[in-house]
């Protein structure tokens, strides 16, 4: 169907729905593979009916294997080797579905991979068929060297794989983190910034009087500034008017009528008196 050279230097790319795969007890026969496409039918008209479309993918057939790619991204969801593939098959009742079983490369297990093309299903299963023949002749050339040239080429895809998907881990988290500094530094405050604090309030949105404190020259809530504190004068106390207690016996003698200033000598006299006894 196709020349030699397309199969062993390139690859002959196949559109088809892809169904889904399943574990099979088996490595090949024709009841393994109907069981598995009744299986994958089945839960796939259940995912039809709940909304979900079936996938498409893309199929890339070479004597190495057979690639399941996403048709946009080109990116490999599946590769199957040849060499682990051990039976393939279209659907005699359904002319649309084919299938191929391949030995998992990590489980181990025997996984059916089902597939829907409504024009093409024969043709991609003789495709792979005569990729086996190209392959097989090659082995028998090279006397077995190819197929072990080809498992390391294939380990070292696989590892290409894997750190391709770690690189783009990496740089998703790189990102992310760059965004979340960005956002931090818009929201800090400039260098050398100081927040102010306002003084703390009490239960009626006071500020508490501290005596000990300097009068602060902050304007009050209403906008003016409060009354001056009176300054207090160690030498000479003063009564709650701000004025001077009164005392009778500093005052001069002029300062009141004579009689008054009688009693208040008198008054003085035996102050004097009681003092000298004492």
């Amino acid at each position: 169907m196709h020349t030699p050279e397309a199969l062993s230097k390139h690859y002959i790319p196949y559109n088809a729905k892809f169904l889904g795969s399943t574990e099979v007890e088996q490595p090949k026969g024709t009841e393994v593979v109907r069981d598995a496409v009744r299986k994958l039918k089945f839960a796939r008209h259940i995912k039809k009916s709940e909304g979900q479309k079936t996938p498409k993918v893309e199929l890339q057939i070479s004597i190495y294997g057979v690639k399941i790619l996403d048709p946009k991204t080109k990116e490999v969801q599946h590769n199957c080797q040849l060499h682990r593939i051990s039976f393939c098959a279209d659907d005699k009742t359904d002319k649309r579905i084919f299938t191929f079983i391949c030995k998992d490369s990590e489980s181990n297990k025997h996984l059916c991979y089902v597939f829907d093309s409504e024009k093409c299903a024969e043709e991609i299963t003789l495709t792979i068929g005569q990729a086996f023949d190209l392959a097989y002749r090659k082995f028998l050339e090279s006397g077995g060297k190819d197929v072990e040239t080809r498992k390391q080429i294939a380990g070292l895809q696989k590892r290409i794989q894997e750190l391709e998907t770690e690189n783009t881990e990496l740089k998703n988290k790189v990102q992310d983190l760059e965004n979340q500094l960005r956002i931090t530094q818009v929201h800090a405050p400039p260098a050398g910034s100081v927040t102010p604090k306002s003084p703390s309030t009490d239960i009626f949105d006071m500020v508490p009087f501290s005596p000990i404190s300097p009068q602060s020259s902050t304007p009050t809530r209403n906008g003016t500034q409060p009354p001056p504190v009176p300054s207090r004068s160690t030498e000479i106390k003063r009564d709650l008017f701000g004025a001077e207690p009164f005392d009778p016996f500093s005052c001069g003698a002029g300062d009141f009528p004579p009689d008054i200033q009688s009693k208040l000598d008198e008054m003085q006299r035996q102050r004097w008196r009681g003092s000298k006894w004492d």
